[in-house]
C-alpha cells in the first residue's frame, strides 16, 4: 500500500496484537466473540473485504480475522478507525465500553472487584513492592524479568491492569489502607535510576496520604510470620473479610473467621515488627536521596 507515492507499512498481530482473551474468562469470551461478530457483519453490510478494510484503517489482515473471529481483544484505537471507516456512526466506539470491562486477566479483574468493595485493606509482600503502590515503569520492569517471558502484548496488558487497580486510591470516602513492605526489595535494582527514583517518589506520596499507613520491615528484623509469603486482608463494609496468605491453608482465599483470625495475628505481628510509617518514610527518602 502507497499514499503519494510513499510505501505504508500497515500494523500487523506482531506490531498492534491487541489483547489475548483469557482461555478461562467465560464471560471475557462471550463479549470479545460478539463485538468480533458485530465488527465482521458491519464490515459485510457495506461491502468491504477484509484486505481492504485492513488497508483503511491500517492494520494487517491476520489482525482482522482473529479480532473478528473473537481471538484477541481489539484496542480503543482499532475500535475508533473501524467505525470511522464503516461510517456506523458511533455504534463500534460504543462498543469500548464492554471490551473495557473485560480488556484484563479475569482473576486481576476479580480482585480489583474485591478491592473496589473493601473498606480496610491490608497487604504485605515479602519478595517485591505491592503492586497497589507500583509505578507503571517498576510494574513493567518486574514483569520484563519473569520466567518464561511474557509475550510483548501480555506484558503491556498486566502493566495496564495494574494500573487500573490503583483507582482505589481515588475512591470516596477513601478505604483504610496498611501496607508492609520489605526493606529488601527497596535496594533491589528495578530498572534504572530513573525508574527507582520514581518509584520511591510514588512511595513517599501514597505514604503522606491521610487513609495510608506504610510500613518498611527492616533488614536486621527478627524472623516474622511472614517470612512463608504474601499476606493480604480485606474487609468489608457488611462485616465480611477475605484474606490469603501464600503460607497458610495453601494459599487459597479464606473467609472463616477462624482462618481470618490466623491471618489477622501473622499479620498485626508483621505490623507490630516493622518500622512505624514516619520512620518508614524518612527510610525511603534516604534511599532516595542515594539513588
Amino acid at each position: 500500500m502507497s499514499v503519494d507515492g510513499e510505501a505504508v507499512r500497515l500494523k500487523t498481530e506482531a506490531d498492534e496484537p491487541g489483547w489475548e482473551v483469557d482461555p478461562d474468562d467465560d464471560w471475557g469470551l462471550a463479549v470479545i466473540a460478539t463485538v468480533g461478530r458485530q465488527l465482521r457483519l458491519r464490515r459485510e453490510a457495506v461491502g468491504m473485504r477484509v484486505p481492504d478494510f485492513g488497508a483503511a484503517v491500517g492494520y494487517g489482515d491476520d489482525l482482522v480475522y482473529k479480532i473478528e473471529a473473537g481471538k484477541r481483544i481489539p484496542r480503543q484505537e482499532y475500535l475508533d478507525k473501524a467505525d470511522e471507516v464503516l461510517d456506523a456512526g458511533g455504534l463500534i466506539v460504543a462498543t469500548w465500553e464492554d471490551v473495557k470491562r473485560v480488556r484484563y486477566p479475569k482473576k486481576v479483574r476479580d480482585l480489583a472487584a474485591m478491592e473496589a468493595k473493601a473498606v480496610e485493606i491490608g497487604v504485605y509482600v515479602c519478595s517485591s513492592i505491592p503492586g497497589l503502590l507500583q509505578t507503571a515503569e517498576h510494574a513493567r520492569a518486574l514483569l520484563e524479568s519473569w520466567q518464561p517471558a511474557y509475550a510483548p502484548e501480555d506484558l503491556e496488558r498486566r502493566v495496564a491492569a495494574r494500573m487500573a487497580r490503583q483507582s482505589i486510591f481515588e475512591r470516596s470516602p477513601a478505604p483504610a489502607l496498611a501496607f508492609v513492605l520489605e526493606e529488601a526489595t527497596l535496594h533491589r535494582k528495578v530498572g534504572g535510576t530513573m525508574v527507582r527514583r520514581q518509584q520511591f517518589e510514588r512511595l513517599l506520596e501514597v505514604g503522606r496520604l491521610s487513609n495510608v499507613t506504610l510500613q518498611v520491615m527492616p533488614l536486621d528484623s527478627t524472623p516474622h510470620p511472614g517470612m512463608s509469603g504474601r499476606i493480604e486482608l480485606l474487609k468489608f463494609e457488611d462485616g465480611t473479610a477475605v484474606g490469603r496468605s501464600d503460607g497458610a491453608f495453601n494459599g487459597r482465599p479464606v473467609s472463616d473467621l477462624r482462618e481470618l483470625r490466623i491471618l489477622e495475628l501473622r499479620y498485626g505481628t508483621i505490623r507490630a515488627q516493622a518500622l512505624p510509617p514516619g520512620e518508614s518514610r524518612a527510610l525511603i527518602e534516604q534511599l532516595l536521596g542515594e539513588t
